[in-house]
């Protein structure tokens, strides 16, 4: 099983890469690869919405490395997404790569398990973890928990490693989220995904 782990921090080495790396400790002793991508340095502009992604091409127009990304996490049964707040929100620039990877991709991502880990000085958490989880909860990617909204507390480098609290968390969250992927993977072998029926868009102006 595999889990693909986005780091949405311009630092690669910062307290979000903290956070990620205590998550990827418990996936190993679950035995479950995991990949860290670091994308929040990358020079990734927004969506333009010119369709090309649905009606020529089956992928982004911009070819960056959204579209390299996109094929692992087709290939993986979990993705976790890491990012520092700011303004009560996440790196503008992760957004930017999460809504072109979700919209340009076409393959089925429902039970895929989903899991953000959010880091901040202070505050802006709870609004910057549900940013993240509303990319999941359109896609019917189920959502992994912990013991506290996913989050660590840190400002300066390194800082992360002095909330105990926080890395209990990130800790709690990898083994919940092994445990979905697991019983999910052995669910599909038994009972198959449900059953999906035919997408009607109803918009408000006809």
């Amino acid at each position: 099983m595999k889990v693909l782990i986005i780091n949405g921090s311009p630092r690669p080495q910062g307290n979000t890469k903290i956070a990620l790396d205590e998550m990827v400790k418990i996936f190993d002793q679950e035995g479950i690869e995991s990949e860290i991508v670091h994308v929040g340095n990358k020079d990734i502009r927004g969506c333009i919405a010119c369709m090309s992604c649905k009606t020529r091409l089956d992928h982004c127009v911009f070819d960056d490395c959204v579209n390299e990304i996109a094929q692992k996490f087709e290939e993986a049964d979990g993705l976790v997404v890491g990012t520092p707040v700011y303004f009560a929100s996440a790196n503008a620039t992760l957004i930017a790569f999460l809504t072109r990877l979700f919209y340009s991709t076409s393959f089925d991502k429902s039970m895929k398990v989903g899991a953000s880990a959010i880091v901040a000085r202070r505050g802006g958490i709870s609004s910057t973890y549900d940013e993240i989880n509303k990319f999941f909860a359109i896609s019917g990617m189920p959502i992994a928990s912990s013991q506290y909204w996913n989050s660590i507390h840190g400002r300066e480098m390194g800082e992360a490693s002095q909330d105990e609290e926080g890395l209990q968390t990130m800790r709690v969250l990898a083994r919940n989220m092994s445990f979905l992927m697991k019983c999910i993977h052995d669910g599909k072998e038994k009972y198959g995904l449900p059953e999906k029926e035919e997408f009607h868009r109803t918009n408000f102006i006809r």
